[in-house]
């Protein structure tokens, strides 16, 4: 049989042959090994040439390339291969792989579990100019899909990630911005912000709400006050037709729940006869619910939020809406098993869980309220049913919903299915952006 090996796989063999194997070798230690070939050193950070600035470079393992190849914009510290000396928190970095090649351009926290934000993917300066970009461009968005000229609304003008501006967000309310930043990079640059705001949309005030908790996860201090203007007070807006109030240094989050807006109008087509709202907080869904249905009773186990649905609905002038005081999950319970019956019924509830751990009794909790909405739905009944759980994604949200159904032994039809507004885009591979389920469902 002839020596010449046929194919590459063949010639393989015959080297191998050649070295002898492995447990050859190791029988006899004296047996000639294969020369090992010189490994290529890591590159020195800092010293990668051929960058638009001179930004300190932040070297990345091989699964946070592949992760920023998926469509990623995060990197967990575990997936930090090396750091150059000159690297602080807060800083924008220049991100290399292994081998030294440019991978883009972010924010470095040094305190965050989530230690790089990708901000692009380009090798360009970012300097006030590109920050004044991705200001406008986030405008120009929010312009498009629901225009304002007359700021008598409400919304969302920059959503952090999703507008490749991480740590950042800035909610309009009528002329009045109320402004988060939730990390070490956007904190330091606050005041940067706040004047290119300024300049772009001429605002009454803007107003810092930086009391948010996951601030504390970044190391930076709680705080809340006034950056520019004047004190604004309550700040009045509209939502659809309906008039509200935002108090913006002390309502819930930058003042108001805005990534429901756009669902709680679409809630108030489907309304109709006798309508409950769950969990209804200031009673934003139960004022949209009103102005189609015959009555609603809007329920919270808050005392301060009933008093702010009572006064919103005084200010929308209807007096179809009762505001009750009690825990959602009793009151469920008790009306369905005494034979409650209404026509439209919503369900919003607060986020059931916050991690991985917990998720199975978050759907204890969410079959538990859509059995009971599903058993008190009069047949042509409408129900609007909410999780805003990151961690129960649409499917098991989905599945959850209809194993309560079934048990209730209804069948449901799937009008929409929906998400957070338009003013609240998600980014295509970053599942975190996308945390909102909204389904509208009806029982024929």
């Amino acid at each position: 049989m002839s020596d010449v090996p046929r194919t590459p796989r063949d010639a393989r063999r015959n080297e191998r042959l050649k070295q002898g194997s492995r447990a050859a070798r190791d029988v006899n230690p004296q047996a000639p090994r294969p020369p090992q070939q010189p490994r290529r050193p890591p590159p020195v950070l800092g010293s990668v040439g051929g960058g638009t600035s001179d930004e300190p470079a932040v070297s990345l393992n091989r699964r946070a390339i592949e992760r920023l190849d998926a469509g990623h914009v995060w990197i967990y510290s575990s997936d930090v291969a090396g750091v150059g000396p000159t690297v602080n928190g807060g800083g924008v970095v220049h991100l290399v792989d292994g081998r030294g090649w440019f991978v883009g351009k972010a924010f470095y926290g040094e305190k965050s579990q989530i230690a790089v934000r990708l901000l692009t993917r380009e090798d360009e300066p970012v300097d006030q100019d590109f920050f004044r970009r991705r200001l406008s461009q986030a405008l120009s968005l929010r312009e498009a899909t629901a225009p304002d000229p007359d700021k008598r609304r409400a919304a969302r003008i920059v959503h952090g990630e999703a507008d490749l501006l991480p740590g950042l967000v800035v909610d309009r309310y009528a002329d009045c911005l109320s402004v988060q930043t939730l990390i070490e990079a956007t904190d330091a640059r606050r005041e940067l912000f706040a004047s290119m705001l300024q300049d772009l949309l001429h605002p009454r005030a803007i107003v810092e709400r930086n009391d948010a908790k996951v601030r504390a996860y970044e190391g930076l201090p709680l705080r809340k006050g006034l950056l520019a203007g004047v004190s604004p007070g309550p700040v009045e807006f509209l939502e659809g037709e309906v008039k509200l109030v935002a108090d913006l240094l002390e309502g819930q989050k930058t003042g108001a729940f805005l990534d429901q807006a756009e669902n709680r109008i679409e809630a108030g087509r489907y309304a109709h006869g006798r309508a409950l709202d769950c969990f209804t907080y200031g009673g934003a869904f139960a004022l949209q619910l009103a102005r189609r249905a015959d009555s609603v009773k809007a329920v919270d186990i808050s005392d301060t939020a009933a008093a702010q649905g009572r006064e919103a609905a005084t200010r929308s002038g209807t007096g179809k809406v009762e505001f009750v005081v009690a825990n959602a999950f009793d009151l469920l319970r008790k009306e369905a098993e005494t034979g409650e019956r209404y026509d439209t019924v919503v369900l919003d509830p607060p986020a059931f869980t916050k991690g991985r751990t917990s998720i199975d009794a978050a759907l204890r909790g969410y079959k538990e309220i859509n059995l009971r909405a599903f058993q008190m739905l009069a047949r042509g009944g409408v129900l609007v049913t909410c999780s805003c759980s990151f961690h129960v994604d649409d499917a098991l949200f989905e599945k959850t919903v209809l194993e309560a159904a079934a048990d209730a032994r209804r069948t449901v039809q799937v009008v929409e299915r929906r998400g957070a507004s338009r003013d609240h885009p998600s980014l295509l591979g970053v599942p975190e952006t996308r945390y909102l389920k909204c389904l509208i469902l009806r029982v024929p």
